[in-house]
């Protein structure tokens, strides 16, 4: 099994890739300077007071910069910072409140040099957070709400996460009617991935999602895990499994579903299978189990050597 980022077969190749010192403290200051050679972690940021798993707990700037920070120390590649919940059936903020909620934040960890994505539905709140240092755009709207959002990645030459959805919040769980859910999520994905290349944006930096739980119900979301290596040749794949629905749904007791933050173990298993599928990303809350979920991954795959987080290297 092979992947557009493997390294395993040329450990040197991955060991001079991180050779010097880190350019900053806490993370590693840009996109481009992300690590080649392993799947990386991103680690969810909810600046929101209702997001299904931590709504509520960083929904203040200085929660939510020292959160942030923290992700930052304890491995997180990329911070993912949203301010508005996208769980299915979940109410559309303003995009004015949304980045009152998250400019300030996106710029105080940008400044650190954490390496910040911004996971919005609206162009306008991405290009007003591009303007405060995200470096990377998280459309989790799935190209259904705004044509404005592919232009505007092509027009600043950022990354880009494309995310395979249908509808809206508010639909998308009536939109989960496929007759082959893999054949068609990926042939709507490629769709997608050639409007943006259109779009001008870099095959580089275009990262695909097939949206978990987004149009997806049950069963339909582990069918989507086990197409991973027919993912991967869209390009860069992102998984974003945490804590979901159809994970509670799996670890289900008598008395209903696992609680979302007994969902990690779980989780974690999610994401040390995708880093062993040539991954790109994994999306999370629990970035301390996650590094080492994906570091045993990789272990087992043959890369070398350990990838250090940027304060340690140089030392």
């Amino acid at each position: 099994m092979s992947a557009p980022h493997d390294a395993a077969s040329s450990p040197d190749g991955v060991r001079t890739h991180y050779a010097g010192p880190a350019r900053h403290a806490l993370g590693w200051g840009s996109f481009d300077a992300l690590p080649t050679g392993r799947t990386l972690v991103m680690g969810i940021l909810n600046v929101t007071p209702d997001s299904f798993s931590d709504g509520g707990r960083h929904d203040t700037e200085a929660a939510a910069v020292a959160h942030g920070l923290l992700l930052a120390e304890q491995g997180a590649d990329i911070v993912d910072v949203g301010g508005e919940s996208t769980r299915p059936d979940s109410e559309r903020v303003d995009p004015r409140e949304e980045q009152r909620r998250v400019l300030a934040v996106i710029r105080e960890l940008s400044d650190r040099g954490v390496v910040v994505s911004v996971d919005t539905l609206h162009p306008d709140t991405a290009e007003a957070a591009l303007d405060a240092g995200a470096h990377i755009i998280n459309d989790v709207s799935g190209t259904n709400l705004d044509p404005r959002m592919i232009e505007l990645a092509g027009d600043r030459g950022v990354p880009y996460v494309l995310m395979h959805s249908r509808g809206t919040p508010q639909t998308m769980t009536s939109l989960a009617d496929y007759g082959d859910t893999v054949t068609e999520v990926l042939a709507e994905l490629e769709q997608l991935r050639e409007r943006c290349l259109a779009a001008g944006i870099r095959p580089e930096h275009l990262m695909v999602d097939p949206g978990l739980g987004f149009a997806k119900a049950g069963e339909q979301n582990w069918e989507l895990l086990r197409a991973l290596p027919r993912l991967t040749g869209l390009g860069k794949v992102l998984i974003a499994a945490s804590r979901k629905r159809f994970v509670g749904a799996l670890l289900a007791t008598q008395d209903g579903p696992r609680p979302v933050d007994e969902r990690d173990t779980a989780t974690a298993a999610i994401s040390a299978l995708s880093a062993f599928g040539g991954a790109w990303a994994v999306r999370v809350h629990d970035v301390p189990t996650t590094v080492d979920a994906v570091a045993a991954a990789h272990a087992w795959r043959g890369v070398t050597p350990p990838v250090l987080h940027p304060r340690d290297m140089g030392n």
